[in-house]
């Protein structure tokens, strides 16, 4: 299945995942942001890592999951900490659909990936 990699997620928010197979997640990297954004228009899964961006390749693995609702939030931040103040965030509200090992990939602005489902068993995400 082609899936929008959506990379560098804490490893917490995956394991949350794991417990409870709808969870909202809070992304504020522009790449990551966008690859929603195209997900959602093209009617494609997510493909969710810990890896970075630049580390993602064929064997890579990883949660598979649908969004289901995504919001854009103007969010604060305390002014020492940045040049900006305002910070746009992307909630996007997902449901796990199981485990994935990326087959085949394209990178671009954002990464698409084939993505072969796999079972409990044949995970080695550790």
């Amino acid at each position: 299945m082609e899936a929008v990699v959506i990379s560098g997620v804490a490893r917490r928010v995956l394991d949350e995942l794991l417990k409870n197979p709808y969870r909202t997640i809070e992304l504020r990297s522009a790449k990551n942001v966008i690859g929603v954004e195209k997900a959602l228009s093209e009617a494609l899964k997510l493909f969710l890592t810990y890896d970075p961006f630049e580390d993602v390749r064929v064997g890579t693995e990883g949660l598979l999951a649908e969004p289901v609702e995504v919001k854009e939030v103007e969010t604060r931040i305390p002014w020492r900490e940045s040049d900006e103040r305002e910070v746009t965030v992307c909630r996007v509200k997902v449901r796990l659909l199981g485990f994935g090992r990326i087959s085949g990939i394209e990178r671009g602005e954002i990464i698409r990936a084939e993505v072969r489902e796999f079972h409990l068993h044949e995970a080695n995400m550790g």
